[in-house]
């Protein structure tokens, strides 16, 4: 029977190590699928977001080095105190592991087999069926190999292992990298956004100054009764380009923008929806964009005023 006493210690290096085991494999599951579906778009999956893969990305930066370095420490003091092999939560979070990973392979394998089957089958599921079976097949081998004998050869091959996990995750942190581009295009990106937000709540106001007025404002200038402050462009601060149309329900507005929103293939890094309403529609290029906007009376009736009682 096992004595050996669990210290406070082990108990939290072990569970530390355990929840950034767990995580850093979602993360990376989870940044692998989103560099297949960018890889491979499917229009009927929607756009692609950048959130996908910019969360997985920072919680690997963070999380495989304190695995790496909790597994480090606690291989230290096993080899310190032969006997830390045998504490309960150790071989309890092995097993779990085991029991996990185990499950997830074959539960991979199940699905593989009936998608096959009912003839399914397509290169992203197939990508991300191989995705989920090679992570789970390197943590199972690492903790089986964990669990045996420590003899020289388990310990080349955990080692060799252990290399293989960060190969891995390195790989899928430059994939991501790749596919959104440097903080640098990702904060010109997010003032893009900011700039269709304010576009939009312009036209917005534009559309109810009709409804009221029975035409466009010439400029700007007069918009403040309708929705307060004008916004600016958030970056540069200047204000953005408006004109009046050459009908009384239509106008123009522009904005410079950093990047294009979207591509054919939706492979972008940035992807505004596109509608069929060409009015609610802001895809856009690079540079300076102008939408020609033209105010529907279907989508936005007039404002119909009481017609004033004729004197008796």
């Amino acid at each position: 029977m096992n004595t050996t006493k669990t210290t406070p210690k082990d108990f939290f290096l072990h569970l530390g190590a355990t929840t950034a085991l767990y995580a850093s494999a979602i993360a990376l599951i989870n940044l692998a699928f989103s560099t297949v579906n960018y890889a491979l778009p499917d229009a009927l999956a929607g756009y692609f977001s950048v959130s996908s893969v910019v969360w997985p990305i920072s919680t690997l930066i963070v999380l495989i080095p304190i695995l790496y370095v909790l597994e480090w420490v606690i291989r230290r003091d096993i080899v310190k105190i032969p006997e830390k092999r045998e504490v309960w939560i150790r071989r309890w979070r092995i097993y779990l592991t085991l029991f996990l990973t185990g499950a997830t392979i074959a539960g991979d394998l199940i699905a593989l087999i009936n998608t096959y089957l009912n003839g399914e089958i397509s290169a992203r599921f197939i990508y991300k069926i191989l995705i989920v079976l090679v992570i789970s097949a390197v943590i199972f081998s690492y903790y089986i190999l964990e669990r045996m004998s420590d003899s020289g050869r388990s310990r080349k091959f955990l080692i060799l292992l252990a290399w293989v996990g960060i190969i891995l995750t390195v790989a899928a942190i430059v994939a991501g990298f790749v596919f959104v581009g440097s903080p640098a295009t990702q904060r010109a990106i997010r003032f893009d956004q900011l700039r269709i937000n304010d576009l939009s709540n312009i036209q917005g106001s534009v559309a109810h100054y009709w409804q009221e007025l029975g035409s466009v404002p010439e400029s700007l200038a007069k918009m403040p009764e309708f929705m307060g402050s004008v916004p600016k462009d958030p970056e540069t601060h200047a204000p953005y380009s408006y004109e009046s149309g050459s009908q009384t329900n239509s106008f123009i507005i522009c904005a410079t923008f950093s990047a294009t929103s979207t591509q054919e293939n939706l492979n972008s890094p940035y992807v505004t929806p596109t509608y069929n309403n060409a009015f609610y529609n802001w895809s856009h290029g690079s540079g300076e964009v102008c939408f020609n906007r033209t105010i529907s009376p279907v989508d936005f009736p007039p404002v119909q005023r009481p017609i004033p009682a004729k004197g008796i």
